[in-house]
């Protein structure tokens, strides 16, 4: 793999992977209309790892508390306290993040035919125009103010079903999270965290089952040096990239992505069509 080419794979990852505009519905539309060539599945996996990181180094204070809670959590059941109160803030998110991931379990039979959706460009770009119009509806809606002091189990199962369905290619993970997070009245700024705090388990998981994949398919071990020039590449936009969401939904400016989403969505499906 040539170096320029696992920069911009690393770029494209990073920058779609978490604004709300869907990296595999991107890499799916370059692979086809624009011939950029099939990222092998070693590379995909360090890809997501970096991205990974990004998030943990973005929120690692946050997840530094979840630790710490989880293991207070087992101290807690070994000797109990009974006036020790409501659980910590750290710790019912830890729990709503647990609820929010479950439902990716269901799905996961389906995991083959999902991918085989990425061939289809007809249905990403009508998948595009869908992330679209979620997105303009997200800034009409009103900032709630819970947080995960007090955001309800059924909130978290609600959110975690829209994760799952946005293993479509073409919609939007953080974009639909978010926008169902609002929609659950979730405060704006905590939405934002809740989305891609619940996809660390999820990011994680997919990981470690597509690296043993990976290595049994064989890796290039002469393409090492692009590799990590993608990753570190991945790495660095994604976390700006991640800054920069942030601080576009807390001035209610989120939703102004629909307007690249409708404009890709309508250009694949036009390129589709013409075909």
């Amino acid at each position: 793999m040539k170096i320029w080419l696992a920069a911009l794979l690393g770029l494209i990852q990073g920058v779609t992977e978490f604004l709300p505009v869907s990296s595999s519905g991107h890499l799916a539309v370059f692979q086809k209309f624009f011939g950029l060539a099939e990222v092998d599945m070693f590379f995909d996996v360090l890809l997501h790892f970096a991205t990974l990181i990004a998030i943990i180094i973005f929120y690692r204070q946050e997840i530094w508390d979840m630790l710490k809670e989880i293991i207070g959590f087992f101290r807690d059941f070994k000797h109990p306290n009974p006036d020790a109160g409501e659980p910590k803030p750290a710790r019912r998110l830890v729990l709503m993040i647990i609820l929010a991931t479950l439902p990716l379990f269901i799905i996961l039979p389906l995991n083959d035919k999902i991918e085989m959706l990425s061939n289809n460009t007809l249905f990403i770009g009508i998948a595009f125009l869908i992330t679209g119009t979620m997105l303009l509806l997200s800034d009409r809606l009103k900032n709630g103010h819970k947080t995960e002091r007090n955001m309800t189990v059924g909130d978290a199962v609600k959110i975690g079903i829209v994760q799952a369905i946005a293993t479509l290619p073409g919609i939007s993970r953080s974009g639909s999270t978010i926008t169902a997070g609002m929609a659950t009245g979730l405060d704006r700024s905590f939405a934002v965290n809740f989305s891609f705090l619940m996809s660390l388990p999820a990011v994680l998981g997919a990981t470690i089952l597509e690296t043993k994949k990976a290595v049994e398919a064989g890796i290039n071990t002469s393409a090492i040096p692009a590799y990590l020039v993608g990753m570190v590449i991945a790495g660095v936009v994604g976390y700006f990239a991640i800054k920069l969401l942030k601080m576009l939904a807390e001035k209610n400016k989120f939703g102004k992505f629909c307007y690249y989403c409708f404009g890709i969505g309508i250009l694949t499906i036009i390129l589709t069509v013409s075909m």
